[in-house]
């Protein structure tokens, strides 16, 4: 497993996504089989809306399940080391633009945990930091077209 390809999460987040995933792989799966299997005995699965409707709802839930056990077959959830180099895992306060901005590094997944601003670092700004220490200059390009200029303040440990 490389570095480019782990997510990662605080604990709350794990658990969350764990549990999520449990219950779609269990209750979920088998109340959408069972709601398959109501609507295959009314008849012609044709013009049978709720048939439709089933299979559709399941799709979506193997879709999920599919995510979710792949991310976390691929997760940290140990705090990154302090040593000002920005990473997953790490707060960062960047000059970007001449404009001051602090931010979570990490996944969408744990945004719901936070009040702060969550940038993935496969994201044009994060992939641009990723790796950069305290002091580092980096651009990235917008979605304009535009190179922004971005400085590094700090990177510290989130800490939840």
């Amino acid at each position: 497993m490389t570095e480019t390809n782990v997510t990662w999460l605080t604990q709350e987040a794990h658990d969350r996504l764990t549990a999520e995933l449990e219950h779609l792989s269990g209750p979920a799966r088998t109340a959408i089989a069972e709601r398959i299997a109501a609507a295959r005995d009314e008849g012609d699965l044709k013009e049978n809306g709720g048939y439709h409707a089933a299979r559709e709802e399941q799709a979506k839930n193997e879709a999920r399940i599919r995510e979710l056990t792949e991310k976390l077959r691929h997760v940290a959830v140990s705090r990154p080391a302090d040593d000002g180099t920005v990473e997953a895992g790490m707060v960062v306060t960047a000059e970007v633009a001449g404009d001051e901005m602090t931010f979570l590094l990490g996944s969408r997944e744990i945004a719901d945990t936070t009040d702060l601003d969550v940038y993935s670092p496969t994201s044009p700004l994060g992939a641009a930091i990723d790796g950069k220490k305290v002091g580092d200059d980096a651009t990235y390009t917008a979605p304009n077209g535009r190179d922004i200029p971005v400085r590094i303040v700090s990177a510290t440990p989130f800490s939840g």
